[in-house]
């Protein structure tokens, strides 16, 4: 009689080095059935972007089984039914997942847990995306943190929960079921390819995730703490779409840099800073774990009222590029054509829109969602929610940026804006982050007529932002 398989399902964690599922399937010893279900019916299921780096990310996570000598089953439909479906296909006795932390993914793991424990079947899930549990990080009065410094400091003195488990070279495959295309599946965009410069700026998958690490650690570290907020340069690791789909996790991000560090290859203080950003993502789903509606509704009850305004000729100048401020235009410009925006502009766009135009932080979630290849739930809410003032840890409510002179201090030679917004590539840097301040002989020059090949301004920023202060006001104290 042959060995009943064991089912390995594989959610945000697509990778074969350091994922505690696939090593325990593989541990017991029996056929190892791996599977991925497309669920469209989650309450936020991935988005345009995010479909993209999906198809690349599972077509390299099929070859890398196919070498190791498992083939990877591709089902569509509602997560739990097809579960049961391939167990029922293949008479798997064993099951084993990698934990998610959304409030409904929560529940519907735990009902299908329950279920197959009542059926017979073994069910072991694991940490694979986290450094520690959420519920492991705790106050010293057993609370959850709601301040990001006091986390960190906590987070950091206990470290990983684990060591990195080795990439698994050898898996004895389980007989072959029927799998879904992946091409079938429509992933990627077509008439038009809006997707079509994605190609040349990423490489989705495990194998670009190790790569893109060993890049930043090579060439990109050693400046970090003193450049991470410049755009204008390469300046930051660019590793979160990897992590958000779990082709590396965040125990081997820690691991290397320690490492690094140790080695006195990596500088303590830019060690120490970009290990904090990684803290942020915990920091974020320990918020989202605790929290059912972080991405629905602000944390701070007096936010429930917030005067947020209707104007969607203004939200569709943010979403295109066409607001008439360069730093602005030049952020929401990049993610359109590469599905990224360096973290500094993120803040710059999500402030213009929330505080110069007072449109609802959750617009501006929903357009990221459906934007960001690394879009990601819990560090995308919490961080809009954070910019807004509704989040944990959130931004002063007075903390309103200034389009201008944080074009003028972060990108100071226009270098970042003349690569997104070509038609000011003439104009020089004295006017390149305000060109309503140029004389005509300086814009005639730039081959610039403003309200025909650039936008005038969208709104004056010093009037916003004293309408924004008094929206701010009035509910402060709530």
């Amino acid at each position: 009689m042959s060995q009943a398989p064991a089912l390995v399902w594989f959610r945000n964690d697509l990778r074969l080095e350091d994922n505690p599922a696939l090593h325990a399937a593989r541990a017991c010893g029996a056929p190892v059935v791996a599977l991925y279900v497309l669920d469209e019916n989650l309450s936020y299921a991935p988005g345009a972007a995010s479909r993209w780096w999906l198809h690349h990310s599972l077509k390299s996570l099929s070859e890398a089984l196919e070498k190791a000598g498992a083939s990877l089953v591709l089902r569509r439909g509602e997560s739990a039914e097809s579960v049961k479906s391939v167990i029922a296909e293949t008479g798997a006795s064993h099951v084993f997942w990698n934990r998610r932390y959304e409030g409904p993914l929560v529940d519907t793991d735990k009902a299908l847990k329950a279920e197959l424990h009542e059926q017979g079947v073994d069910v072991a899930t694991f940490n694979g995306a986290l450094l520690r549990e959420p519920w492991e990080v705790k106050t010293k009065t057993g609370g959850a943190y709601s301040v990001f410094t006091p986390f960190w400091k906590a987070l950091r003195n206990l470290g990983p929960a684990r060591d990195p488990l080795p990439k698994i070279r050898k898996i004895k495959g389980a007989d072959a079921i029927s799998s879904d295309h992946l091409d079938d599946w429509g992933l990627l965009p077509y008439a038009p390819n809006w997707a079509k410069e994605f190609d040349g700026v990423w490489k989705p998958g495990e194998k670009g995730a190790q790569e893109q690490l060993k890049r930043f650690l090579t060439h990109i570290i050693e400046d970090y703490a003193d450049q991470r907020d410049r755009p204008d340069f390469e300046s930051t690791s660019r590793l979160s779409p990897h992590l958000a789909f779990g082709e590396i996790s965040p125990v081997q991000i820690w691991r290397a840099i320690h490492t690094g560090m140790a080695a006195g290859a990596i500088g303590p203080n830019n060690g120490e800073k970009f290990l904090s950003e990684i803290a942020w993502r915990e920091f974020s789903y320990n918020i989202l774990f605790n929290n059912l509606t972080l991405v629905s509704q602000p944390l701070r009850q007096n936010f429930k009222d917030f005067p947020w305004r209707e104007d969607e000729p203004a939200f569709k100048a943010w979403t295109r590029g066409m607001t008439g401020f360069p730093i602005v235009d030049a952020g929401m410009r990049q993610l359109w054509r590469t599905g990224w925006m360096h973290n500094r502009v993120r803040m710059i766009v999500a402030s213009f829109l929330l505080k110069d135009l007072l449109i609802d932080w959750r617009k501006g979630e929903a357009w990221f969602r459906d934007t960001l290849v690394d879009a990601d739930i819990a560090n995308n809410a919490a961080s809009w929610q954070w910019v807004a003032g509704s989040g944990a840890d959130a931004a002063p409510y007075f903390r309103i940026f200034n389009p201008v002179t944080q074009g003028e201090k972060f990108d100071p030679d226009g270098d970042y804006v003349r690569c997104y917004v070509p038609e000011l590539a003439d104009l020089p840097k004295k006017f390149i982050h305000a060109p309503w301040t140029a004389p005509v002989s300086a814009l005639e020059k730039a081959g610039i007529t403003l309200g025909k090949t650039y936008p005038i301004p969208i709104i004056d920023h010093s009037v916003a932002r004293k309408r924004a202060l008094r929206c701010y006001d009035a509910i402060k104290g709530g």
